[in-house]
């Protein structure tokens, strides 16, 4: 085998360990759809429900008691989210959700839900603001 192959095999590997670092879920978190998703935040007393997306996709519509923290700034803010509660997760499309959540498991957050295919999976209502 030649440098060259070495160096292609060595690139594909790495390029297919990077993709699935970015889709593997991530430990300590329940993805739900959206059916799930609606029915147990209806049925949990302490959550709270977090758009990781930037402020400016969330006025175009956002699920209704939601607090916008974005992904961007949720390292800088993990005082606002309470540690005794469920803390229920989405964004567009449920990349940046995962990804928020392993910034929460990190800093010792337990009991993280989030939205498979975010927004883009709900059925419900949006408020707009």
């Amino acid at each position: 085998m030649n440098t060259g192959s070495i160096i292609n095999i060595a690139v594909i590997v790495l390029l297919l360990w990077f993709v699935y670092s970015r889709v593997r879920p991530a430990k300590g978190l329940k993805p739900l759809r959206s059916e799930d998703f609606r029915n147990m935040m209806e049925r949990t007393d302490k959550r709270i429900l977090i758009d990781v997306r930037e402020p400016g996709e969330y006025k175009t519509g956002y699920i209704n008691g939601a607090k916008n923290i974005p992904l961007s700034q949720l390292s800088g803010r993990l005082g606002e989210i309470p540690k005794d509660n469920t803390i229920f997760l989405y964004c567009r499309s449920g990349m940046r959700s995962k990804n928020a959540a392993r910034v929460l498991i990190k800093n010792g957050f337990t009991g993280l839900v989030h939205l498979q295919g975010g927004l883009s999976g709900w059925s419900g209502k949006l408020k707009r603001g």
